[in-house]
C-alpha cells in the first residue's frame, strides 16, 4: 500500500460489496487495479486463477500484467487479465459445442467482414455497404439478433435482410466477427445455467477498466460473470466518455447505482500528472456538462505554464506556428521529441502538420495508421494459419490456395464453389468429396489436392503435442510455398525486400510467443485474429507524436498542442446539429488532461476547404475553459488573427535554420 492516498488504498481494500471507483484524468487508476491484484493474491489469499480483469486494448491488458507480476512475481502470469474480446473467445472456445461451432472457429477481422458484405451487397455503392455493416454491427451490440429487428426506414429494412444472410454465411464459415465474441457469451450464459455457473464460480473478483466505455453488451457480460453476489470492482470516468459513436453506453454507469444499491462509490481526484493551470481549465470546460458524480480533479504539481490560445489566419499558418512552437520549446528546455504530441479532432487535420514537420526534418509517428496485421504480406500468411485451425474457413482458403498463385484460379474456384454448394461442404472438403472427380477437370482438381493435402500435412505437424516447435513448421511451410520468390518476381526489389522483412518479423514474433507460452503453432493459429503487433513500434522512438483526440485518449506527453479548436470542428458541426454537444465537451476534456507540463491551443479565422477558404470562429469550449478571463490563459494573434504581412515567413524560416543548426551542435 505504500505510496497510495487514502482513496486509492481504501478502493484497493474494498471487498463488502460491488464497487465503483471514479477515476478522474491522472489519478493512478491502473496503480489501483494492480494493486487490488496484489492485495487480493496476498493479504486475501485468493488463488490467481479465481481472479479476473477485463480491460479495452492489448497494451493495456499487457501493463496491467508487467505491473502485477513486479508486485506479487510469478502468481501474475495466472491471473485472467485480458480485453473483453480476448475473454469472449476464450469462453467460446472452451464452450463452442453448446452453440453449434467447432472449437477451431474463424474469427474473422474488419477486413475479413467487409468483404464479405461487399459480395452480399454487390452492386451497391461503398457508402451504403458501410452503413449496413455500422448498422449490423451496432444492432450486435445492443444484443439484437437479426429476429429482434424492427426497421425503421429503408437503410434498416435493407440491413435486415442482409443480417439474416450474413448470419447464415458466418455459421456456413465456422467464423465469428468481433460483436459475436461478446454478444454469443452473453446469448449463452444467459440460456444455459450450468455454463453461467461453471464460469461464476472461477471468478471470485473481477475487476473492469475503463467501465464507462462499454457497450450494453459488454455490461450485460460483466453482470452474468459476477452473478448475485456482484463480486467487482468498476474504474471509471463519466467525464472521458467519447465512444458513443461506436456504441458506447455512459448508462452503464447511471444504472450501476439502481442496479446495485448496495454500490459503494469512491472518487479518486488527486491528479498525478499535470498541473494546477491544466486542471483548472479542464474543470471549467468539465463543468458545464451535467454531472452524473461530482468531482473536482487538483494536484500538487504547482501552478505551470500559462496556457497559449493562438488565433492563426489560416491552416497553413497554423500548422507552421505550431511546428515553429514547437521546435524552439524543445531547443529552450533541451527536451526530446516524444514530449510533443499534436492533437486534433479528425484525421483529415493531419496533412498539413505532416507536411511542415517534413519540411523541417522533425521526426514524427500518427497514430491510427495501417496496423501491422492490414498488410497485404501478413493477411497472406495469417489466411495459411487461419486455415490450418480452421478448414470450414472458406476466406481463408481462397486466399491461402491463390496466394501464391499455384494453378488455381477463378475459373477452378468457381467450379469448386458449386460442387461445395451443392453438397453442403466448405470449399476444403469439397476438394475430397466423393463424385466432385465429375464436376472438375482433372488438372484442376489435380492442383486443388495438391493444395489441399500439403495442407493436411503441415496441419499434422502443427498440431503434434511433442517435437516441431511452431516456428521450425511455419518456416517449413513459407519454404514450401516460395513465398519469398513470389514476392520478388511480383514486385519491384525495394517493395519485396520491405514486404519480406515484415513476413521475417512477424515469424520471428510469432516463434518467440509459441516458445514463450509453450504452444504449438495450430494453438497460436486459433487466436490469430486476437493477436496484435499494438507494441510493434518501439515506444522509445524519439518522435512528434500526431493523433486524434479519441486514439490519445489513456495516453499522456510533457507538451501538448491542440490544433483546430473552432466551432464546426471542436466541436464537430454533425455532434452539434445531432445535439451531442456534451460527448464533444468530453473530447476537450480529454485533449487538456493529456498535457503534463504545458498546453498550446490553435485555431484558424479561415479553412481551405477544396479551392476556397471559408470563415471559421473561436470554439464555444475557450470561452468555457477561461472561466470567465483569469490570468491562466494567455490569447495571441492580436485579439484575433494576425494580418498577413506581421508574419514573416523569410524571417521564419531563417529561425528554423538556426534552430536547426544549434540543435545538430548539441547531438
Amino acid at each position: 500500500m505504500q505510496g497510495l492516498n487514502p482513496p486509492q488504498r481504501e478502493a484497493v481494500r474494498y471487498l463488502d460489496g460491488p464497487l465503483l471507483v471514479l477515476a478522474g484524468a491522472g489519478s493512478g487508476k491502473t496503480r489501483v487495479i494492480t494493486q487490488k491484484i496484489a492485495y487480493l493474491l496476498g493479504e486475501c489469499g485468493m488463488a490467481p486463477q479465481h481472479v479476473m480483469a477485463i480491460t479495452f486494448t492489448n497494451k493495456a491488458a499487457r501493463e496491467m500484467r508487467e505491473r502485477a507480476t513486479k508486485l506479487v512475481g510469478e502468481r501474475a502470469g495466472e491471473v485472467n487479465i485480458s480485453t473483453f474480446h480476448a475473454l469472449g473467445a476464450k469462453l467460446l472456445r472452451m464452450e463452442a459445442r453448446a452453440i453449434g461451432l467447432k472449437p477451431g472457429f474463424s474469427i474473422l477481422d474488419a477486413s475479413d467482414t467487409t468483404a464479405l458484405f461487399g459480395e452480399l451487397l454487390k452492386g451497391a455503392d461503398k457508402a451504403r455497404v458501410k452503413l449496413i455493416q455500422q448498422r449490423i454491427s451496432l444492432w450486435k451490440n445492443a444484443l439484437a439478433g437479426p429476429e429482434d429487428v424492427t426497421p425503421t426506414d429503408d437503410l434498416e429494412a435493407g440491413a435486415q435482410r442482409v443480417y439474416v444472410e450474413y448470419e447464415r454465411t458466418l455459421k456456413a464459415y465456422q467464423a465469428v466477427d468481433f460483436d459475436d465474441l461478446i454478444m454469443k457469451p452473453v446469448k449463452l450464459l444467459e440460456q444455459d445455467e450450468d455454463v453461467a455457473q461453471r464460469w461464476r464460480s472461477r471468478i471470485w473478483h473481477l475487476l473492469v477498466d475503463e467501465y464507462q466505455d462499454t457497450n450494453r453488451c459488454q455490461n450485460r457480460l460483466m453482470r452474468l460473470l459476477t452473478g448475485e453476489r456482484a463480486s467487482f470492482t468498476a474504474v471509471g470516468d463519466d467525464d472521458q466518455s467519447i465512444y458513443a459513436w461506436r456504441g458506447a453506453d455512459i448508462d452503464n454507469l447511471r444504472q450501476l447505482q439502481t442496479d446495485f444499491p448496495r454500490l459503494k462509490v469512491i472518487k479518486l481526484e488527486q491528479n498525478y500528472r499535470s498541473t494546477t493551470r491544466i486542471l483548472k481549465a479542464a474543470n471549467n470546460v468539465i463543468r458545464h456538462n451535467p454531472k452524473l458524480f461530482d468531482k473536482q480533479l487538483w494536484s500538487d504539481k504547482g501552478h505551470g505554464d500559462v496556457i497559449r490560445v493562438m488565433a492563426c489566419r489560416d491552416g497553413e499558418h497554423e500548422a507552421e506556428w505550431v511546428v515553429t512552437r514547437l521546435m524552439a520549446h524543445r531547443f529552450e528546455t533541451r527536451g526530446s521529441f516524444r514530449d510533443y504530441a499534436i492533437l486534433y479532432r479528425g484525421n483529415f487535420q493531419a496533412r498539413l502538420f505532416e507536411q511542415q514537420l517534413r519540411a523541417h526534418k522533425v521526426p514524427y509517428v500518427l497514430s491510427g495508421g495501417q496496423s501491422f496485421f492490414d498488410r497485404a504480406e501478413i493477411k497472406d500468411v495469417t489466411s495459411y494459419l487461419r486455415l490450418l485451425a480452421n478448414q470450414d474457413d472458406d476466406p481463408a482458403f481462397i486466399r491461402a490456395a491463390t496466394t501464391p498463385k499455384r494453378g488455381i484460379g477463378g475459373t477452378t474456384l468457381e467450379a469448386l464453389g458449386h460442387a461445395a454448394g451443392r453438397r453442403h461442404l466448405s470449399l476444403f472438403a469439397a476438394i475430397f468429396a466423393a463424385g466432385v472427380e465429375l464436376e472438375i477437370k482433372a488438372p484442376q482438381l489435380a492442383a486443388l489436392r495438391e493444395f489441399g493435402n500439403f495442407i493436411n500435412r503441415i496441419e499434422f505437424r502443427a498440431t503434434r503435442e511433442q517435437g516441431e516447435a511452431a516456428g521450425t513448421v511455419l518456416e517449413d511451410l513459407l519454404k514450401a510455398i516460395g513465398y519469398e520468390a513470389a514476392l520478388f518476381e511480383a514486385l519491384e526489389v525495394r517493395e519485396a525486400e520491405t514486404r519480406w522483412g515484415n513476413v521475417r518479423d512477424f515469424v520471428g514474433w510469432l516463434s518467440a510467443k509459441a516458445a514463450e507460452e509453450n504452444k504449438n503453432l495450430l494453438e497460436l493459429a486459433q487466436t490469430i485474429a486476437l493477436i496484435t503487433m499494438l507494441d510493434k513500434q518501439d515506444e522509445n522512438t524519439d518522435a512528434v507524436q500526431l493523433a486524434t483526440l479519441h486514439s490519445a485518449k489513456g495516453l499522456e506527453f510533457r507538451h501538448v498542442h491542440l490544433v483546430g479548436v473552432e466551432e464546426g470542428t471542436l466541436p464537430h458541426r454533425e455532434a452539434v446539429d445531432a445535439g451531442n454537444i456534451e460527448e464533444e465537451r468530453r473530447l476537450m476534456y480529454v485533449g487538456i488532461t493529456r498535457a503534463q507540463m504545458s498546453l498550446n491551443i490553435s485555431w484558424c479565422a479561415k479553412r481551405k476547404q477544396g479551392r476556397e477558404y471559408f470563415e471559421r470562429t473561436l470554439s464555444r469550449f475557450i470561452d468555457e475553459m477561461d472561466g470567465g478571463g483569469s490570468d491562466d490563459i494567455k490569447r495571441e494573434g492580436q485579439g484575433a488573427v494576425p494580418s498577413a504581412p506581421t508574419f514573416d515567413k523569410t524571417a521564419g524560416n531563417a529561425k528554423l535554420a538556426n534552430f536547426k543548426a544549434l540543435l545538430g551542435g548539441t547531438k
